[in-house]
């Protein structure tokens, strides 16, 4: 019995301090709840009340690197612009230092010798300007005619050779030259033509300058032929390739000839015992 009571005892007290241990734990955690609600409670008043502060810290913190970004970056800025301004001043020497044409390099000139400088210059100057008008004219000769050219064209005819009532023939530039010593007849008979009548009118005071003598090229106007002097049907000249006639003054008178016989260029030289043409 005595054990059986010791049991009881035990269970009672086992009893009464597992209630009480239930009941200081529910305190507690009703303590810790609290005291985990008071802290969010704290937790979330203290975020409320540092947001923005927070948040201006941050905008200063952010105003504060831009401008340290911008500074760095004008620092840089002067520096590149500084080592392009000293590299510009400087020369590279590729890893060579060899500076032996300062030793050759002349002195600058004297100052009171610049007139004897100044004459030297003008000097060449004058020779190559002297040069190049010599060059000049050398060209330009080149292209003129020779003197074997120029010596054919003009031609000298002696007068007192050609007998009167006769004609003459000479070359001139490769052209045959009619030179005709005139009689009076001759004159009178090529004045008194009817120039109206000619295909070609012309008076004989306009082909000749002394009517003794008529100078005209020997070819015909038809196609080109050398007419045969003293013949034909007016004593003048006669084209037997096609049957042109020419007057005594040169001037067509009947066949297929368009034109009169040219008068090349002429003067009287020498008291008019000579004629110069061309």
């Amino acid at each position: 019995n005595s054990t059986e009571a010791d049991d009881a005892q035990r269970q009672g007290r086992r009893q009464r301090e597992q209630q009480a241990g239930a009941a200081s734990g529910g305190g507690s955690s009703s303590s810790s709840s609290g005291n985990e609600r008071s802290s969010s409670s704290r937790r979330a008043s203290a975020r409320a009340g540092s947001g923005r502060p927070r948040e201006r810290r941050r905008k200063m913190l952010s105003a504060g690197a831009r401008r340290a970004a911008v500074a760095a970056a004008a620092r840089q800025g002067a520096a590149r612009l500084g080592g392009a301004r000293a590299m510009s001043k400087t020369v590279d020497h590729l890893g060579t230092y060899d500076n032996n044409f300062e030793k050759s390099k002349p002195a600058p000139g004297d100052e009171n010798k610049r007139e004897f400088t100044y004459l030297a210059l003008g000097g060449a100057r004058f020779l190559y300007a002297s040069a190049a008008r010599l060059a000049l004219m050398k060209f330009v000769a080149t292209m003129s005619a020779s003197s074997d050219v120029l010596a054919l064209a003009s031609l000298e005819v002696d007068l007192a050779k050609i007998p009167e009532g006769t004609s003459s023939v000479v070359k001139w530039r490769g052209k045959p030259v009619f030179v005709r010593n005139r009689t009076a007849a001759e004159i009178k008979e090529a004045e008194a033509v009817d120039t109206s009548k000619l295909r070609d009118p012309q008076t004989d005071s306009d082909r000749v300058v002394n009517p003794q003598w008529l100078v005209a090229i020997g070819v015909c106007t038809h196609l080109g032929c050398v007419p045969i002097a003293n013949a034909g049907e007016y004593n003048g000249w006669f084209c037997p390739c096609h049957g042109s006639h020419y007057d005594t003054s040169g001037r067509i008178r009947k066949g297929p000839a368009p034109l009169n016989l040219e008068v090349p260029p002429y003067k009287f030289i020498e008291g008019d015992s000579k004629i110069l043409v061309g």
